[in-house]
C-alpha cells in the first residue's frame, strides 16, 4: 500500500474496507482500520505498531483471543483456530461502523490540529489508542501492550509534525 498519499484516510479506509470484507463484516470497525494501519508497513505508525509487537498477525492472533475472552465471559467456550474462515463477499461494500466514525473523530480532534481535514497514519493512531474501551482496547490489553505509552508516543510523533 503506497505511503506517499497527500491523503491516506482514503487508501486505510480501502484497506479496511477490505478487511472487513475478508472478515465477512457488515461494516469497517476500528479492528479493522487497525489492521489496514499495520499493512502500510512504510508509516511512522505502522513503525510504532510494529516495534510495540503489534504486526498484522500479532494483531489478528490478538483479535482472536480477545474474541474468545469475550465469548468466554458469556460461558461460551470457542476456538478460533476450529471455526472455519468467514468466505468474503466482494460484491459487498461495508458502510463505516460506529467504531471507524469515533476513531476518525477522535483522530481529527487530536492536538495538534491540522488544515483542510487532512489525516496521516501517525493521527489515526492516536485516534485508534485515545480509548479504553471497545474491541481494540481490549484487544491490545490481551496482547500485552501497553495501549497508554503507545498513544503517548503516537502523540508526541503527531506534536513534532509526523503525520
Amino acid at each position: 500500500m503506497p505511503t506517499d498519499a497527500k491523503d491516506i484516510r482514503a487508501l486505510l479506509v480501502r484497506g479496511a474496507r477490505d478487511e472487513a470484507r475478508r472478515d465477512g463484516s457488515r461494516t469497517v470497525e476500528a479492528e479493522h482500520v487497525l489492521l489496514a494501519l499495520a499493512a502500510t508497513r512504510t508509516t511512522s505508525a505502522a513503525r510504532m505498531l510494529a516495534e510495540a509487537g503489534l504486526t498484522e498477525d500479532a494483531i489478528r492472533a490478538a483479535l482472536g483471543r480477545e474474541w474468545e475472552h469475550s465469548l468466554a465471559v458469556a460461558g461460551i467456550a470457542v476456538r478460533i483456530g476450529l471455526l472455519p474462515m468467514a468466505t468474503p463477499e466482494r460484491g459487498r461494500d461495508p458502510q463505516m461502523g460506529e467504531s471507524t466514525k469515533l476513531l476518525l473523530k477522535r483522530a481529527m480532534d487530536a492536538p495538534p490540529k491540522i488544515g483542510a481535514g487532512r489525516i496521516g497514519p501517525t493521527r489515526i493512531l492516536v485516534g485508534l489508542l485515545d480509548t479504553d474501551r471497545g474491541r481494540v482496547a481490549r484487544a491490545l490489553q490481551v496482547a500485552g501492550v501497553d495501549r497508554t505509552a503507545l498513544r503517548a508516543k503516537a502523540a508526541a510523533a503527531l506534536a513534532q509534525g509526523v503525520h
